[in-house]
């Protein structure tokens, strides 16, 4: 039986003791959530700067390894600066893809800096919206897919119930911790996610800390698993 809401499930926004808070109250819910805590510990917090910055960079982790990803924002914040709509505009498509962003990203990425700037989408305005007006107004951006938007809410925004639909290392983990058959639908990977309603987000960070713990054979370190863009993403 679930227990009843408490203060872990009304924060709207996610802070390290709101997050420890939080995981040990979805323990008294789920047995399997349970074990993950227990093994190991409460869940890294995984949190970014709201802004132009971090939106950039989940961009640029569509569909490729962090690691790839993170080499890539190295190098364009250490040739981009200052790091702001106006340098990213003034440097182009071209002077993108002459730092190895692919064409399609440099496109993205250069559309979302123009928005900012003339403001189509105001990021501030964004972060004091509910959930479905945040994700409603990133994904108006070209290149902004749900899957993008729902990692922005959940790491920038540190918003308590995101679950970012079809993120592989979420569907591996999930599939290993519910002993689900592999291949398991998406529709059975968002029914478990469901039941974790409203702390989706903080399921999610447990699900990627038990991914990690099983694919390095060791206790996790605090960086989020590679999570790439679904086939669904909105070009």
């Amino acid at each position: 039986m679930k227990r009843p809401l408490s203060r872990a499930t009304s924060v709207t926004s996610l802070t390290h003791r709101s997050l420890r808070r939080a995981a040990s109250h979805l323990a008294t819910r789920d047995r399997d959530l349970r074990r993950v805590l227990v093994v190991h510990g409460p869940p890294p917090m995984w949190a970014r700067k709201p802004g132009f910055r971090t939106l950039i960079q989940i961009i640029l982790e569509q569909q490729v390894s962090l690691v790839s990803a993170r080499a890539m924002f190295r190098r364009l914040t250490g040739d981009i600066v200052p790091f702001t709509p106006k340098r990213f505009v003034d440097t182009g498509v071209a002077g993108l893809r002459s730092l190895g962003v692919t064409r399609q990203k440099a496109v993205y990425c250069v559309d979302v800096a123009e928005a900012v700037q003339d403001g189509r989408i105001d990021l501030q305005a964004v972060a004091k919206m509910d959930d479905a007006g945040a994700a409603t107004a990133l994904t108006r951006l070209k290149g902004v897919g749900p899957w993008t938007a729902d990692i922005y809410l959940l790491m920038a925004l540190r918003r308590p119930d995101v679950w970012p639909s079809g993120d592989i290392a979420l569907v591996q983990a999930v599939t290993s911790v519910k002993r689900l058959r592999d291949g398991s639908a998406t529709d059975q990977i968002a029914k478990v996610a469901d039941s974790w309603r409203p702390l989706r987000s903080v399921a999610a960070r447990m699900m990627w800390q038990h991914y990690l713990a099983e694919r390095s054979g060791r206790r996790p370190s605090v960086r989020r698993p590679d999570s790439r863009r679904t086939a669904g993403e909105r070009p």
